[in-house]
């Protein structure tokens, strides 16, 4: 089965999934790996890689072999080693992303079950979540929303493309196939003309960052004008979620 390797609490669950859940343990993933805070100046002259520090190394272990379903080929994947057990180069790490398998661990352990399209890549459950936006069969507790019409919640993700895909937009989805992107999880809506987010494989960690928003929370350029074709923001994934934070 795809979930033998998941815990009771997490499966059955023993408790509904939750926009609540969500953000907690995405906080609680960023706390064990030091609280950073993105800065890219830093991150360019740093040294220490945390995603291959003894303890952060098996955490990662631990995102590739709960958040992929089991059997998984990246199941036994780590911070720095193969499958095999074999470490890995520090310049070859981008062969071993986990930005997507942590937010599919965060996803799992909040008790999204069978309801999210578990993935070591984030087209996976973008593109699903833009068929659940088309009326397609699914049964994916994500949807994808426009950027300029959605104003993102608590424990939604944001998305956008990365290098050849960096200019794929909403209205491109779904795609035929995959491509390289990354997402981030809202942690917090309360600061004026911003939200925080937190994402995992960035500058080798679990890692916060700052994202401006207008004043009606709707992802915008850093002078707060709202999103348009010329910036990387390709999609909101929102939560099915009644007002409660069961699911709907």
């Amino acid at each position: 089965m795809s979930d033998a390797h998941v815990p009771p609490f997490a499966k059955v669950p023993y408790q509904p999934f939750s926009r609540q859940a969500v953000v907690a343990i995405a906080l609680r993933e960023w706390r064990l790996f030091g609280r950073n805070i993105a800065d890219p100046e830093a991150d360019a002259t740093r040294t220490v890689k945390p995603e291959r520090e003894q303890g952060l190394w098996q955490r990662v272990g631990e995102y590739w072999w709960l958040g992929l379903n089991a059997g998984s080929t990246e199941s036994a994947w780590t911070g720095k080693h193969d499958g095999q057990g074999r470490i890995f180069p520090r310049d070859e790490d981008g062969e071993y992303a986990w930005s997507a398998a942590f937010i599919s661990y965060v996803m799992r352990i909040a008790g999204a079950g069978d309801r999210f399209p578990y993935s070591a890549d984030h087209a996976d459950y973008i593109n699903a979540a833009k068929r659940m936006k088309l009326g397609q069969p699914g049964k994916w507790l994500v949807v994808a929303e426009r950027v300029q019409d959605y104003a993102p919640r608590l424990g939604d993700l944001v998305c956008f493309g990365r290098g050849t895909a960096r200019g794929l937009r909403y209205d491109d989805l779904p795609t035929p196939g995959l491509f390289t992107s990354h997402c981030d999880i809202v942690v917090n809506t309360d600061m004026p003309g911003q939200i925080a987010v937190i994402g995992g494989n960035v500058e080798d960690s679990v890692t916060m960052n700052y994202v401006p928003v207008t004043d009606d929370g709707r992802l915008a350029t850093p002078d707060g004008i709202v999103l348009d074709t010329r910036f990387p923001w390709m999609t909101v994934l929102r939560l099915l979620v009644d007002a409660d934070g069961a699911v709907s």
